[in-house]
């Protein structure tokens, strides 16, 4: 059992990592896609940098994902060495996986949502006259098609492989 939760950590190292090589690969165009389309509305279009908007991979895109997935690779070598850490490890890091993930898929739910409401905060009646949905249809075409299925194969490896993880644990 510990050799199958070993590969579910590895397994959710692997999503953790994916997003942010395709958004390295592929931000640059769907930036510039979406300053076209800021451009296209008459807003200037230096405003999403101006307020931290990005597509790639920069600061905590890589960042959050890279460390989630050493630590995820880490928790399957000890769960392949048959540590006695493990155990309680698995408990709390798979838990955070798990729920952390859940906090990743309700932000792409409610993308459109979070962008009004990031802007409205800024004060920049620039931003408050942006069509968000325009806005990010148009940045997400800047990605190949096949984005969005690895998107949800992602979420599937990693909310089930968290699942099967802590079941499992229970079972050890």
């Amino acid at each position: 059992m510990n050799a199958v939760i070993a590969t579910s950590a590895l397994a959710i190292a692997a999503a953790f990592v994916s997003m942010p090589i395709v958004r390295s690969r592929y931000g640059k165009p769907a930036m510039a896609r979406a300053e076209a389309e800021l451009a296209r509305q008459g807003v200037r279009t230096s405003v999403l940098r101006e307020n931290g908007m990005r597509f790639d991979a920069s600061g905590h895109e890589s960042a959050a994902p890279i460390s989630i997935a050493a630590i995820m690779i880490a928790l399957a070598g000890l769960n392949f060495a048959g540590a006695d850490l493990a155990r309680p490890l698995n408990w709390v890091l798979l838990t955070l996986v798990l729920l952390g993930n859940g906090v990743i898929l309700y932000s792409n739910l409610t993308a459109v949502q979070s962008v009004r409401a990031a802007f409205a905060k800024k004060g920049d009646p620039m931003l408050a006259r942006i069509d968000v949905p325009a806005l990010l249809k148009e940045a997400e075409a800047g990605f190949p098609d096949w984005t969005w299925t690895l998107q949800n194969i992602r979420h599937v490896l990693v909310f089930g492989g968290a699942a099967l993880g802590l079941v499992l644990t229970a079972l050890i």
